[in-house]
């Protein structure tokens, strides 16, 4: 079989086209310490409550698309009357249109700080700072109060975290070749989605008791015990983020590129992915496709609480404990699928995972006249695949990846991100103004996720095992060869 170094990596590229050789190929035979992978999977790990308690099952759903901040005529009509429906599904629209803010946001410069950081080598001092940026943000939530006036405060605090969590994971799963080799990046990349599920679980369990404990008798009025759960989350992420920066070794800058000034980076950018066409053709098609599915994933998570309370009646608790089943099913089947990932190829983790995602969407939407069940089974099999989803894309990009663009090209994948980016927010906020029907939102996500699908159906598969181009699953043989020890991390 042709090496794909040697080779053009699409027929269309032409024969003078070889591909790049990837950072993954250049580590094929490197042994990792597990210190590293667990130190790189702890960022998950710490950053993950953010997605989890703030963005998806507390804060914004039982919090900030509340009553708490419906004008007090408006909330007095009660929650049988439409106008009070009405407010909620207005507060859920204004989180989308904030959310999708943060979106274009992340799409003009994620790419661009990537290039930049590739250039410098320097991505460690951009994971540094997307990371405490964020964390100042969760800090600022403490400010957000339980009256109208505050609404917008925190919408934008949330989206604004949302564009520095970015700017961080781009760094972040850039570093990821940094701990990984063909063989196990399947594997590392399951590892990290999946102890960050855990850690979301362990911060719900954490909401849980506190409530369950009315709070250890601290006041709750005026949105305090949500507003403390912000901080909280923000102290965990400084407690378990930084390993990364500390133990993971920083990737070298990128040979024959100084970096140039903030707007000349767009002309090199446009450049970079002109040659990308012409060097790396499976990379340009996936980066496409996953812009789209990736944007569907994070509106899964972004929206799910708000339909589960607005939509199918879920109390407080009841959301919280649907978060908390979701996350550890999401964690689990993260960890397990990593290892499909390594034999069978993340293509084919990523098609299963979202042709599930959109049966089990529809069934939400129009099987909702049977009760909380439907939420219950369709919600936890939409958790169950969005993680493996996203860990088998960020794996195929690692194996696609050319040597020394790796800020760059994670970058590029960001533009729709871990939160809801323009497209599926987009959607879900059209349609329920449209509809005054939070349910309907649904549609727009599992829109999303249907054109992803049949534009990933189209992108070749990524090399598997060995790094070398070939096809097979099969772990690359070499007799004597000691183990990796990268590997039994990702497998722990």
């Amino acid at each position: 079989m042709t090496d794909a170094r040697q080779r053009p990596d699409d027929p269309a590229s032409g024969p003078t086209a070889p591909t790049p050789t990837t950072g993954l190929e250049l580590r094929e035979d490197a042994r990792i310490p597990r210190r590293q992978v667990i130190s790189w999977a702890l960022w998950d790990w710490g950053t993950q409550p953010f997605n989890t308690v703030i963005l998806t099952f507390v804060f914004t759903a039982l919090y900030l698309t509340t009553e708490a901040f419906l004008e007090p005529g408006v909330a007095a009509l009660g929650k049988a009357d439409p106008a009070y429906q009405r407010g909620l599904a207005d507060l859920s629209s204004g989180v989308g249109l904030w959310n999708t803010l943060a979106g274009l946001l992340i799409l003009v410069l994620a790419p661009v700080l990537g290039q930049r950081a590739d250039a410098s080598g320097r991505r460690k001092a951009w994971l540094a700072g997307g990371t405490g940026g964020m964390v100042l943000c969760m800090l600022a939530l403490w400010f957000v109060e339980a009256d109208p006036a505050y609404f917008v405060l925190g919408a934008a605090l949330i989206g604004l975290g949302s564009v520095l969590n970015e700017i961080a994971g781009v760094n972040y799963n850039a570093m990821m070749v940094s701990v990984a080799t063909p063989r196990t990046v399947g594997r590392v990349s399951g590892l990290g989605w999946g102890l960050g599920y855990v850690g979301g679980i362990l911060a719900l369990v954490f909401v849980v008791v506190a409530n369950a404990s009315d709070w250890w008798g601290m006041p709750t009025d005026n949105g305090l015990a949500f507003r403390v759960i912000a901080v909280g989350c923000a102290l965990w992420a400084l407690a378990f983020a930084w390993p990364v920066l500390a133990f993971v070794p920083e990737l070298p800058a990128t040979k024959g590129r100084t970096p140039v000034g903030f707007f000349t980076s767009y002309v090199v950018l446009f450049h970079d992915i002109k040659a990308l066409w012409h060097t790396s053709r499976r990379t340009f098609w996936f980066l496409l496709a996953s812009a789209v599915f990736r944007d569907g994933l994070s509106g899964v998570f972004a929206f799910g609480a708000i339909i589960g309370g607005v939509s199918f009646g879920f109390s407080s608790d009841q959301v919280i404990v649907f978060g908390i089943a979701a996350n550890l099913v999401a964690g689990v089947s993260t960890v397990l699928v990593g290892r499909a990932d390594d034999r069978f190829g993340p293509r084919s983790v990523i098609l299963t995972t979202l042709a599930v995602i959109v049966v089990a969407g529809l069934g939400v939407v129009f099987l909702r006249d049977l009760g909380p069940v439907v939420y219950w089974v369709g919600g936890l099999i939409l958790s169950a695949c969005v993680g493996p989803a996203q860990a088998a894309s960020r794996s195929y990009l690692a194996r696609v990846t050319p040597a020394g663009k790796e800020s760059e090209i994670f970058g590029l994948y960001a533009t729709t991100g871990r939160a809801s980016s323009w497209m599926s927010s987009a959607l879900w906020t059209i349609i329920i103004a449209a509809t005054g029907a939070t349910i309907w939102g649904t549609l727009g996500i599992i829109a999303v996720v249907l054109v992803g699908l049949v534009l990933m159906w189209f992108v070749r598969e990524a090399p598997v095992g060995s790094g070398s181009g070939s096809s097979s699953a099969t772990p690359a043989s070499g007799t004597g060869r000691p183990a990796d020890p990268g590997a039994a991390a990702s497998r722990g």
